[in-house]
């Protein structure tokens, strides 16, 4: 099997540089992919290869998995049918990566978005199995960012005057400018006169990076998490003591044991995405609704007391951000610890039904599932997870933001507790560090008059600074180490509450029901000749096994990627008539989860 090193769409033209590996070739044209697509079109089972890679078509990097899938009677346990990948076309079964991020895949990305955008969406107007109710809680939409770490690049445009902010062609304030311009401690200027453009560089950038606090910021990015968990946790406080001043009855429910207990009377649910600013620092969007208590259930969704409003919900927001603040463990190198609260700038806005305010549901739900399929890309980096032997590709304590902002990872994320180098540590065979008599390693086998042994020392001192810090004193901080590739941020970029809405899950269940039965048979006379829909008649057991990743060729890649591209831009076409059909000019993406 061939393993794909990734590009969406292949556009190499020589043997061996394609973007998805491929065996040797018989023929010169079939060096090219379009030589590859054309002796594949032209092969007897092309329509059976192309129906057998259907459900990952779109998909830059599917997965090939080998083995075989049995039938079988669940009543007797006889196999009543078997499938062998060996005998099906390429050898291997292929199955779409799911990667969410719109770079790496974008057809996988694609479908991640429109999950996630009814995920969101119908927490605020119901349907997948939330109550319709939902549609007349209070709402907010609000946008939680970071404080300031330092000057930065910015293009600030004081008033619009555009009629798309997308195509915004208003002419923006200058960057930084000072009546007195003077220098850093660095020498550096503390002063730009730039109109900086959309697409300009130099934004996010700071001003001077020795000045820039690049510790400050990978510690906020790691520490976000419990500063929004705290943060919840204040606006729901907020709100019942309001309810108690305003009278509003508690409810009282019974545990197991017959024990009373009572209830706050609101509650606050969420959805919530992360995304990243040029600056390299992460900020949250969320939804935020409210919810009341039902005693009889008080897992069910219900509307909220009557005497807590939208705007209750909102000071309740702006109250928590200013009050919440959260303060890291000492380390070795601040030993108070990294303050961690929210930047000045917040923003709360009420939600209303669709095209009726200026923020509606389907607006901001189709913002965040936008933002749900992005990453680092706007920082300008883009990795895997950064081990010891490539931290020194990207990591530089002299070089630029981005550099230095992962040099901090690596560097606060070390272990604060661990045994001395091997350099520094004596062993029964080597009483003391320095040149020795020759001497035989106990782990590799070699000789050697050096204190350490050259082969496998710098292996083993890389497993103590990237061990387990379980010990006596664990070490905070050592995440940073494994999200230095995310600049510090491990988090989810979406998360919910646990009754805001639907999961996931429950979407891709959905839509594999789907597609099992979309061939079957409509109901005649109320009677249909395919089995009832969820009613187990055989039992299907795959002993499957990871094969490689991508296309066997760099043509199959060309042909699969481009049937799916035109069955994406037939389902857009088709959402537009639709939408026109219903007058309505919404371009919203609206894909059901079948």
């Amino acid at each position: 099997m061939t393993v794909s090193t990734l590009d969406a769409a292949p556009r190499a033209t020589a043997r061996g540089a394609v973007s998805n590996v491929q065996p040797d070739t018989t023929t010169v044209a079939e060096f090219t992919a379009i030589g590859q697509a054309i002796a594949r079109a032209n092969r007897p089972d092309y329509h059976r290869w192309l129906h057998h890679v259907r459900a990952a078509a779109g998909c830059s990097r599917p997965v090939q998995l080998v083995g075989s899938v049995d039938t079988v009677d669940p009543a007797t346990g006889q196999r009543l049918h078997q499938v062998r990948t060996d005998e099906l076309p390429d050898g291997a079964i292929y199955k779409a990566c799911g990667n969410r991020r719109a770079s790496v895949c974008p057809s996988c990305a694609s479908l991640y978005q429109a999950d996630a955008y009814q995920l969101l969406r119908a927490g605020l107007a119901g349907g997948k199995g939330v109550p319709d109710s939902v549609a007349s809680h209070p709402a907010v939409f609000a946008t939680f960012t970071a404080p300031s770490f330092g000057p930065v690049h910015t293009r600030v445009v004081a008033r619009h005057t555009c009629g798309n902010r997308r195509r915004c062609d208003c002419r923006p304030n200058p960057c930084h400018a000072r009546r007195d311009s003077f220098r850093c401690p660095h020498g550096r200027p503390t002063v730009c006169y730039t109109r900086h453009e959309p697409t300009d560089r130099e934004l996010g950038q700071p001003l001077c990076l020795d000045c820039y606090d690049h510790d400050h910021q990978v510690v906020w990015n790691h520490f976000t998490g419990e500063l929004w968990r705290r943060t919840k946790q204040a606006i729901e406080r907020h709100l019942t003591a309001l309810a108690r001043r305003r009278a509003i009855p508690f409810p009282i429910v019974y545990g197991p044991t017959g024990k009373p207990r009572q209830l706050a009377p609101v509650r606050v649910s969420h959805g919530k995405v992360a995304e990243y600013q040029a600056r390299a620092v992460v900020h949250f969007h969320a939804l935020l609704r409210l919810d009341g208590v039902d005693p009889a259930d008080p897992a069910a969704v219900v509307p909220p007391p009557a005497g807590i409003t939208v705007d209750d919900l909102t000071e309740a927001v702006h109250i928590a951000c200013a009050q919440i603040a959260v303060t890291t463990p000492p380390h070795p190198d601040h030993l108070t610890g990294w303050p961690v609260v929210w930047g000045e700038q917040l923003d709360v806005r009420p939600l209303t039904l669709a095209g009726r305010g200026d923020v509606t549901d389907t607006m901001a739900a189709g913002y965040l599932a936008k933002y749900a399929t992005k990453s680092t890309e706007v920082t300008g980096h883009t990795s895997a997870r950064l081990t010891p032997d490539t931290i020194d590709d990207y990591a530089n304590p002299d070089g630029g933001n981005i550099a230095r902002l992962i040099d901090a990872c690596w560097r606060l994320g070390r272990p604060t507790y661990t045994p001395a180098p091997l350099t520094a540590r004596a062993t029964p065979h080597r009483p003391e560090p320095g040149f020795q008599e020759r001497w035989t390693c106990l782990d590799c086998g070699g000789t050697t008059r050096l204190a350490v042994c050259p082969h496998c020392t710098d292996h083993r001192q890389d497993s103590l600074d990237t061990g387990s810090t379980k010990s006596a004193r664990p070490n905070p901080y050592a995440g940073l180490r494994r999200w230095a590739h995310m600049l510090g941020f491990g988090g989810h970029f979406l998360t919910k509450a646990r009754r805001y809405s639907t999961t996931f899950a429950v979407l891709r269940g959905t839509r594999i029901d789907y597609r099992r039965h979309e061939d079957t048979p409509a109901p005649v006379d109320g009677h249909t000749t395919a089995d009832p829909v969820g009613e187990e008649t055989t039992l299907v057991v795959g002993s499957l096994r990871y094969a490689g990743s991508g296309w066997h060729t760099a043509g199959d890649a060309l042909l699969a990627n481009t049937a799916a591209a035109m069955a994406r831009e037939r389902q857009r076409v088709a959402r537009e008539e639709l939408a026109h059909e219903a007058g309505s000019t919404s371009a919203v993406p609206v894909l059901t989860a079948a």
